[in-house]
C-alpha cells in the first residue's frame, strides 16, 4: 500500500513539469489566435453597426426615402471594403512618407499576415463614409453619394487615420484617439457639413424666419437602430484593443457602458428642462452622443471620468442640434454632424481633461490637452478642404442635387422606381369593409410637400 501511495505522489509531482513544458511550446499560439478571434468578434460587431445606422436613418426620415437609405448604406460598405482593400490600407498603414502618407500594402501587398487588422480596418472606414449619408439624406443623388464615398474611404479618411494610428505626426506627438472619435466620426461628420452646404436643405424645411419640423415616419426603427449602434459599439471600441487583454477589455466596455447611459439621461433631462417634456428623438441620438464621446479616450479614462464625459456630451447634443437646426440653418435630418461632429470634439478634447495619464484634471499639464486641440483642429481642416475638392470635382458635370420634383415625390421612385412601403388598400385597411382605397390619399398628402416655393412661407403638407 506503501508503494502505491508512494509511486502516486511521483506521478503527481511530474504532471506540472510536463504541462509547464507543454505550455512553454504552446502557449504563444494559442494567444495569438485568441487575440485574433477577438478582433474579427469586434469586427463582425462593427459591420452589424451598419444594420443600426439604416435603421436609424430610416426612421428618422421620411418613408418615400426610405428604400433610397437602404441602398445607400449597403453600398457604402461593399464600396468601402472593396476600396479599403485596393487602396485605403495602403495609405492607412503603409511605410509612411514624412508622417503624412502611407506608401505601401496596396492590396495587402507584403501585408497578408495582417489580413485580420484590414477586415476589422475596412469596418471603420466604412462607417466614416455611412455618418455622410443620414446628414444628406432625402435630396442627394445617389451617383453623386457614391463617388463621395470612393473619395472619402479611398483618400481622405486613410490619410487621416495615418496621422494617428499609423506611423503618422499626430501619432509621434502623442495624440491619443484609441477608437476613433477623430479618425472616423469627426471626418465624417466634417465631410458631411460640407456637403450639406453644398447641398442646401430639404424643401420646406425653412420658410422665411421660420423652422418647419420634418417628422421621421417610424420612430420605433429609430430605436431600434439605436440599441443596435450602441450594441456593436462594444466591438467598436472592444475590438479596438486588438488583443484579448483581460486587464484591457473589461475597462472600455464599462467606460462605453457608463458613457452611453450618462448621455441619455442627461439628454434626457435637459430637454425636459428647456422644453418641459423628453424630447424622444434627443434623447435617442444623447446614447450616440455619449459612445462618440468615449470612443476617443475610453482605455484612457476611468469609470468616474466616462459619466462625465457622457453627461456632458448629451448636453452638447442638445444645445448643438438648437444652434445648427435654428440658428445656422443647417439641414441635418438625422443630427448625424452633431452627434458625430461636436460629440467627436469634445470626446476627443475630453481626453486632454480626464485622461489618467497626462489630462488636465490628473497633472496639471495642459501639453496633452494642447495636442488633443491641434488634432482636432487639423482633421477639420483637412476633410473641409479635401471634401470641398472632392465636391467640385463631381459638380463640374452637374448638380448633386436632387430635382425638385424627385425630392418632392420621394427618392425611393426617382432613384429606384420602386418603394419600400406598398401603400394600398390591403394593407392600411385590411380590417375595413371600405370600397376604395380609403385612407391612402390622405397617407399620400402627409408624405409629400407643398409644391410651392419654400419662400412663400407655407408649411409644407
Amino acid at each position: 500500500m506503501i508503494k502505491k501511495v508512494l509511486s502516486l505522489m511521483i506521478g503527481l509531482s511530474l504532471i506540472p513539469t510536463v504541462s509547464f513544458a507543454a505550455t512553454s511550446n504552446e502557449i504563444a499560439p494559442l494567444i495569438s489566435s485568441i487575440d485574433m478571434v477577438w478582433m474579427m468578434l469586434g469586427a463582425f460587431l462593427v459591420f452589424f453597426m451598419h444594420a443600426g445606422f439604416a435603421m436609424v436613418e430610416t426612421g428618422f426620415t421620411r418613408s418615400k426615402n426610405a428604400l433610397n437609405i437602404l441602398m445607400k448604406n449597403m453600398m457604402t460598405i461593399a464600396i468601402a471594403s472593396v476600396l479599403y482593400f485596393l487602396i485605403g490600407f495602403g495609405l492607412m498603414f503603409g511605410e509612411t512618407l514624412g508622417g503624412f502618407i502611407g506608401t505601401s500594402g496596396f492590396l495587402l501587398t507584403g501585408q497578408t499576415d495582417q489580413i485580420g487588422f484590414f477586415v476589422f480596418q475596412a469596418m471603420f472606414a466604412a462607417t466614416c463614409a455611412t455618418i455622410i449619408s443620414g446628414a444628406v439624406a432625402e435630396r442627394i443623388k445617389l451617383s453623386s453619394y457614391l463617388i463621395l464615398t470612393i473619395f472619402m474611404t479611398g483618400i481622405i479618411y486613410p490619410i487621416v487615420g495615418h496621422w494617428i494610428w499609423g506611423d503618422g505626426w499626430l501619432a509621434a506627438l502623442g495624440f491619443v484617439d484609441f477608437a476613433g472619435s477623430s479618425v472616423v466620426h469627426l471626418t465624417g461628420a466634417v465631410g458631411g457639413l460640407m456637403t450639406v452646404l453644398v447641398l442646401g436643405p430639404r424643401i420646406g424645411k425653412y420658410a422665411k424666419n421660420k423652422v418647419n419640423v420634418i417628422p421621421g415616419h417610424n420612430i420605433p426603427i429609430g430605436a431600434l437602430g439605436v440599441f443596435i449602434l450602441w450594441f456593436g459599439w462594444f466591438g467598436f471600441n472592444g475590438g479596438s484593443t486588438l488583443a484579448a487583454d483581460p486587464t484591457l477589455i473589461p475597462s472600455v466596455i464599462a467606460t462605453t457602458l457608463l458613457s452611453a447611459s450618462a448621455g441619455i439621461v442627461a439628454s434626457a433631462l435637459y430637454s425636459h428642462m428647456k422644453f418641459n417634456r423628453i424630447d424622444a428623438t434627443l434623447t435617442l441620438n444623447g446614447a450616440l452622443a455619449g459612445l462618440v464621446g468615449i470612443t476617443a479616450g475610453t482605455a484612457n479614462v476611468t469609470p468616474i471620468g466616462a459619466i462625465f464625459i457622457g453627461l456632458i456630451a448629451g448636453v452638447i447634443l442638445v444645445e448643438a442640434v438648437q444652434l445648427l437646426d435654428h440658428v445656422l440653418k443647417i439641414d441635418d435630418p438625422v443630427g448625424a454632424i452633431t452627434v458625430h461632429g461636436i460629440c467627436g470634439i469634445w470626446g476627443t478634447i475630453a481626453v486632454g481633461l480626464f485622461a489618467v495619464e497626462g489630462g488636465l484634471f490628473y497633472t496639471g499639464s495642459f501639453e496633452l490637452l494642447g495636442i488633443q486641440t491641434l488634432g482636432v483642429i487639423s482633421v477639420i481642416v483637412w476633410t473641409l478642404v479635401t471634401t470641398a475638392v472632392a465636391l467640385l470635382i463631381i459638380t463640374s458635370t452637374g448638380s448633386i442635387r436632387v430635382s425638385r420634383e424627385d425630392e418632392i415625390a420621394g427618392l425611393d421612385f426617382s432613384e429606384h422606381g420602386s418603394s419600400a412601403y406598398e401603400a394600398t388598400n390591403s394593407i392600411y385597411n385590411e380590417n375595413l369593409d371600405v370600397k376604395g382605397e380609403f385612407g391612402v390619399g390622405l397617407l399620400k398628402r402627409l408624405d409629400r410637400l407643398d409644391q410651392k416655393s419654400p419662400d412663400s412661407g407655407e408649411q409644407p403638407l
